[in-house]
């Protein structure tokens, strides 16, 4: 189930997604977020989906391993489906007793899995594709006309890389103490609730002492280093759009307008 999580790594590749500029590809996540809620009809679904895998294609990142990701989250899946399949009120389905199955809860179950399923995909295709670094630098650049209103965006950008980079990390060190105890004789496959949330106290305690001490010793990087912030800060390797970013800002605007023109008029 760890080493499902594929949030936070960087699968290495030569591809044209590998090689545009951070802030098209955050824009592009941001855009792709946003068509999936205006998004309600097959039709509109249909137009995401194809983009969706040509985008796939692209990244040259194995479909296989962009699908693990979904494996964390398929019980948070079902049980956001069940509650919406016999707790959305409408038109009755199926009924038994005060328990009834509404034709809105099922529609409404569809659209909720379709969109967390394509959330969790696309924002995969970001991270997967661009390195903790490039989406610092990204996010900085890219925000940075709100300096002027004293939000502290590399602060913020900052705070983010280090979270991303951390969940694999804390991915691997939780399999590692995970065997290290099974090793020991632990087990992590008692029935019931309560049996299993004792079994996950000889994993939790180590892995919070694990991830303090690891905060820690980048805290005393860092201060090693005489970081101070974003203030007066460079950057060892500047952003520069190129030609391929225009290119991909267009087929964007001219995607989500498709996407716009399907839901008004179908």
């Amino acid at each position: 189930m760890l080493k499902d999580i594929t949030l936070g790594q960087y699968y290495t590749a030569d591809s044209v997604i590998h090689r545009l500029d951070p802030r098209v590809k955050l824009v592009a996540t941001l855009i792709f977020i946003i068509s999936i809620f205006i998004a309600d009809d097959p039709v509109g679904f249909a137009f995401l989906t194809i983009c969706l895998f040509a985008v796939i294609a692209l990244s040259k990142v194995p479909f296989s391993f962009m699908v693990r990701g979904l494996k964390s989250i398929v019980i948070l899946l079902l049980i956001c489906g069940i509650f919406n399949i016999f707790l959305t009120p409408g038109d009755p389905l199926v009924k038994w007793g005060k328990v009834q199955i509404t034709v809105q809860g099922v529609r409404a179950a569809v659209l909720m899995l379709i969109r967390m399923i394509y959330l969790i995909i696309g924002t995969s295709i970001m991270t997967l594709t661009t390195t903790p670094n490039q989406l610092t630098d990204g996010l900085e650049t890219g925000l940075r006309f709100l300096n002027y209103i004293h939000v502290p965006v590399h602060e913020i950008a900052m705070m983010m890389s280090i979270a991303l980079r951390f969940i694999p990390i804390l991915s691997d060190e939780t399999d590692k103490i995970m065997k290290a105890q099974m090793a020991r004789g632990a087990s992590f496959d008692g029935k019931g609730i309560v049996n299993k949330a004792k079994a996950m106290v000889p994993l939790l305690v180590p892995l919070f002492v694990s991830a303090f001490r690891r905060a820690n010793d980048l805290a005393l990087a860092m201060e090693a280093r005489c970081y101070h912030g974003g203030d007066g800060r460079t950057s060892m390797k500047p952003l520069h759009y190129q030609r391929r970013d225009a290119l991909a800002y267009i087929c964007m605007c001219i995607a989500f307008a498709v996407l716009i023109v399907l839901h008004i008029f179908f």
